[in-house]
């Protein structure tokens, strides 16, 4: 590198050897070519920044072909045709829509170019119209712009494809494997997103992967823990592995609002609403339902706001989400929706109707699917005042029989609650008393799997109790309700068994007055935390239903979230951005012990990684559960170890910040050792530092600032 020189330098080196800079012509010197005398230009950075990318080509342009030939005078009809079928896809931009003429015989030339306003929107017109059937005599093929260029560069001769060797990818189950058996959770906070493992041994999170700006809105789980989706402008995406999270589809659907998998992860839905432009209309909805595998839209369905607005709760723009709901398992069978005094319901073989027509139910409000078979339980309120009554009936499909109904009289509402083996079913029953001035609540309880689908009735001992919460354990018989008046509401606990007789309901127990409005049954039943959110500021109790005991109570102040993890070992608590202060989460074992804490600003979604079904059989899972002892040793053992390695961490750790803090006491001796000279010259010799050894006297000095003389008239 050259050295620099001052033009103060420069001007006295002139002066020195008798040079008149100003006769200098400067412009005219010039470096030999590649020569800099090792001085950076100013604009050598922007040579080194990457040219700017500018958008080539015309993929917001689509060719569609197959249209019919039409005089002139038919022009405008066809073109309002096309526009009407195109524009429900995208925004055609102004004088987007450009259909040739033949000179000659000014009739059109069979097809036209569309322009959208974004390339997403012409793959997703591309994909919905392409063999769209206009009649029987034009079927459209669809082209984007850009491929007739490469269509043109088809050789006339056919060469055998180039074959690739395979490359296998990531196993998407491979997490799965973790040798610690751990469990992976994401959460998102500010612009950034993070897949974690809980690595509750180490008492912390382990970082797998994290990426800014993942997705615009949120990210969801599939259901058994393969993918995980997010949510942006132009679409949804899947991503999966164990690690790296590849992108694995995309799937156009140009300002999707939300998405929902199918139980089996086969099917990915996606919504999207657009306002109207006269403020008196609804907003359009489109839906669309995808082959996750594949990213092709299976079916598609588009209306008004008010066409999905029936049954259900949540949703956006008036609309109940999610619209379908899946049924039949986990093969993914069938998805349905409610209509006005309809049920629809398809197959996702043909993606059809069964049987080509929706089912009949005048009056229908509300419908689940068992989670296990194929039999929907649906609602239907009283009708003329209470001359028909309300009924709850189970129906079966394919054939679409009424496996069983219940006629329920004087009802103000219904909420349907089914258990997750598909056994039971609860419906909770709001009835009107005889002055009709206020109301009860009472449960009719299914047992799906007897013999004629028994129903049994129970009401609380206070049948004037509000009902706060109701939740089924899971893969179990019992259940658990949360009633009274706040602010200390009893939690009761029920069984479907009574003692021998299994055909019986009973009351296991009541605990009074606890702090608590929602119910978090583990995932593998017996225990259960009842917590106290919102109103009453984040308490716990933890619960063993076995014992029919508090484990642990505990408090996570504002908390807004409860999430088991799906092994039933661990479970979060979450304060997410709803409250502006204390955001983050708390990581508790199942009995109640806090493990750790993160605290995130901005903090808005956690959410477990589900795991698949085990492949242990009932009969193994049982064995395993009353021979836990013999299997646990290995991990007690295991467990010792992490701790002994911990203890010892945490002794290595104590001992170095000892040290330093030894060397920090030495160091300041020794500094104070060498400025003792100094301070015992500050003191006029006296050598002692102990201020008790001196006297403290106070000293005035008077110093003159200023005279001044004025001369004052006495006048």
């Amino acid at each position: 590198m050259a050295e620099v020189m001052s033009m103060e330098d420069i001007r006295a080196t002139a002066a020195r050897l008798d040079i008149d800079l100003s006769s200098l012509d400067l412009d005219s010197i010039r470096l030999p070519p590649g020569e800099d005398c090792g001085i950076v230009s100013d604009d050598e950075d922007l040579k080194k920044e990457e040219s700017l990318e500018f958008e080539e080509g015309f993929g917001n342009i689509i060719v569609v072909d197959n249209l019919p030939v039409v005089p002139k005078e038919k022009f405008e009809k066809l073109e309002g045709v096309v526009r009407k079928i195109y524009s429900q896809i995208g925004v055609i931009k102004e004088d987007g829509l450009w259909m040739p003429v033949d000179p000659d015989t000014q009739k059109t030339l069979g097809y036209c170019f569309i322009e959208y306003n974004t390339p997403q929107e012409a793959e997703l017109a591309k994909e919905k119209t392409h063999g769209y059937k206009l009649d029987r005599s034009h079927i459209f093929a669809v082209s984007m712009f850009d491929d007739i260029e490469k269509f043109a560069k088809v050789p006339e001769e056919w060469a055998p494809p180039e074959t690739k060797p395979y490359t296998p990818g990531e196993n998407l189950q491979k997490w799965l494997t973790d040798e610690k058996a751990r469990d992976q959770f994401v959460i998102r906070a500010g612009t950034d997103t993070e897949v974690l493992w809980n690595d509750a041994r180490q008492s912390k999170p382990e970082l797998v992967y994290k990426r800014t700006y993942w997705t615009e809105s949120y990210v969801q789980w599939s259901p058994l823990g393969t993918y995980l989706a997010t949510v942006h402008r132009q679409g949804a995406a899947v991503w999966g592995g164990a690690t790296t999270f590849n992108r694995l589809m995309r799937y156009a659907h140009p300002q999707v609002k939300l998405i929902d998998f199918s139980p089996g992860e086969k099917f990915l839905v996606t919504y999207s609403s657009q306002e109207p432009s006269n403020p008196r209309d609804t907003h359009r909805v489109v839906i669309n339902i995808f082959d996750v595998r594949t990213g092709k839209v299976m079916r598609d369905f588009k209306g008004s706001a008010d066409e999905f607005a029936i049954g259900g709760t949540g949703g956006v723009s008036g609309v109940s989400w999610p619209v379908f709901r899946w049924g039949g398992g986990k093969e993914d069978k069938y998805f349905a929706r409610i209509g006005k005094n309809v049920i629809s319901v398809y197959e996702t073989e043909t993606f059809t109707l069964i049987d080509k027509k929706s089912i009949k139910v005048e009056n229908v409000v509300d419908f689940n699917w068992s989670p296990t078979d194929p039999i929907i339980a649906l609602y239907v309120p009283e009708l003329g005042g209470g001359n028909q009554p309300a009924r709850v009936s189970l129906v079966q499909l394919p054939g679409k029989e009424e496996l069983r109904q219940k006629n329920l009289f004087s009802v103000s509402d219904c909420k349907i609650y089914w258990q997750s083996n598909g056994e039971y079913l609860a419906v909770k029953v709001e009835r009107y008393t005889k002055t009709k001035k206020s109301t009860y609540t009472g449960f009719e309880l299914f047992r799906i799997k007897e013999r004629d689908i028994p129903i049994e009735v129970l009401e609380l001992d206070n049948k004037n109790d509000k009902i706060i919460a109701f939740a089924w354990e899971p893969k179990g018989h019992r259940f658990a309700v949360i009633h009274g008046d706040n602010p200390r509401p009893d939690v009761s606990f029920y069984s479907m068994r009574s003692g021998t007789n299994t055909g019986r309901v009973s009351k296991l127990a009541t605990i009074k007055g606890k702090q608590a409005n929602s119910l978090y049954w583990s995932p593998t039943g017996r225990f259960i935390i009842l917590a106290g959110l919102k109103g009453f500021n984040g308490q716990l109790e933890f619960y063993n239903v076995d014992e029919l005991e508090t484990m642990a109570t505990a408090e996570h102040f504002m908390a807004t979230d409860v999430e088991w993890d799906p092994t039933g070992r661990y479970v979060v608590t979450a304060v997410t951005s709803v409250h502006e202060m204390e955001n983050g989460f708390n990581v508790w074992s199942f009995n109640g012990k806090l493990l750790y804490r993160i605290l995130k600003d901005h903090f808005f979604q956690f959410l477990w990684r589900p795991r698949p079904p085990s492949f242990l059989s009932p009969e193994k899972e049982e064995e395993i559960a009353k021979n836990l002892k013999k299997y646990s040793k290995k991990y007690e053992a295991e467990d010792q170890d992490v701790s002994l390695l911990l203890s010892e961490q945490d002794r290595e750790k104590r001992k170095m910040l000892k040290e330093e803090w030894d060397w920090w006491i030495s160091e300041w001796k020794r500094l104070n050792e060498e400025e003792k000279l100094e301070r015992q010259k500050l003191r006029d010799g006296e050598a002692s530092d102990e201020e008790e050894e001196y006297e403290a006297k106070e000293v005035e000095i008077e110093e003159l600032l200023k005279v001044s003389e004025e001369v004052i008239s006495f006048d």
